[in-house]
């Protein structure tokens, strides 16, 4: 009688590619329904792509250690979480930039009104906002993909930590026989 025991090596391991994308998928329906919503300039609303950016971060981790069969460390984790960080950071800044150039160009415009009531609330001159406008309007978009790349990636380092702490670890040595 033949017995299906799976080996850990042949055990399907969803990869952080497939994760990060399940994750970037999610957060551009949630800007998606944002930019429709008219509530593109919610800061409060924004601020939830992160949590999901967190939660889905965690669950990869978690689920990776359970595929695993919990033969995993605290660094194998830690490293397929930051691994779903960088697939989820560069789908989401080319999401980003092609936003804001072709499909929803207004939403410069929504941010340029956003931040002239912003300087008008510190009471400048109009030469001076102009100029601040200008320069918005010039870096706007290479401002958005660094503060990306520079907020998903702590906040993806954060999460993995947290993924990698909180998954259940067993980690066996090359010599140990299962049984």
């Amino acid at each position: 009688m033949e017995t299906n025991v799976t080996t850990p090596s042949e055990t399907k391991v969803t990869t952080p590619v497939v994760k990060g994308v399940i994750i970037s998928l999610i957060l551009i329906v949630f800007g998606i329904a944002i930019y429709f919503a008219g509530q593109s300039t919610n800061k409060g609303l924004s601020a939830v792509q992160y949590i999901i950016i967190v939660g889905g971060i965690i669950w990869g981790c978690i689920s990776y250690a359970n595929q695993m069969n919990n033969n995993v460390t605290f660094g194998n984790v830690f490293a397929h979480g930051f691994k779903i960080t960088a697939v989820v950071t560069i789908i989401t800044i080319i999401y980003t930039i092609i936003a804001l150039k072709f499909l929803f160009p207004d939403m410069i415009d929504m941010i340029l009104d956003t931040t002239r009531e912003e300087l008008a609330k510190n009471k400048m001159s109009d030469e001076q906002e102009e100029s601040a406008l200008s320069m918005t309007r010039k870096f706007l978009v290479p401002f958005a993909a660094g503060g990306i790349l520079f907020m998903f990636m702590i906040v993806g380092c954060i999460s993995s930590l947290i993924g990698a702490a909180a998954a259940k670890k067993n980690p066996q040595g090359p010599f140990v026989q299962q049984g």
